[in-house]
């Protein structure tokens, strides 16, 4: 009988300047840097909860084109993150979607870390 295995995650997002995002992405997933090669910026989450590495990866073209990928984050307090991700540079697409506040229970916001990675602040109403 075959060992069970944990697969490990790792979420790339490629982008200029990792260190530059490094502030950014810790203030949107509560996760700390740790030691990583050249080009790269590796983030875990705080606790050493089984979460999934974030991995800033350097590559030497812009975005281009909406993420076909991007993060959910369902923050405590949706509303102070968006305020504290704003202050680091973000910028929101749009208002709160509210299309299936009825249905499920949640709104969210869609924004851009500084260089144009989307995610998205949930909010659970």
């Amino acid at each position: 009988m075959a060992e069970s295995v944990t697969v490990r995650i790792s979420i790339v997002i490629d982008c200029l300047d990792p260190a530059a995002l490094i502030p950014f992405w810790e203030a949107a997933l509560d996760y700390r840097h740790v030691d990583s090669p050249p080009g790269y910026a590796a983030l875990v989450a705080r606790g050493g909860e089984a979460s999934p590495t974030l991995l800033l990866q350097q590559v030497p073209e812009h975005k281009v084109g909406k993420n076909r990928v991007h993060l959910d984050v369902h923050p405590p307090d949706p509303r102070e993150r968006v305020t504290r991700l704003e202050a680091l540079g973000a910028t929101r697409l749009g208002d709160w979607d509210e299309h299936l506040v009825e249905a499920a229970g949640v709104r969210w916001l869609v924004l851009q870390d500084p260089e144009g990675n989307e995610l998205c602040v949930v909010e659970h109403v």
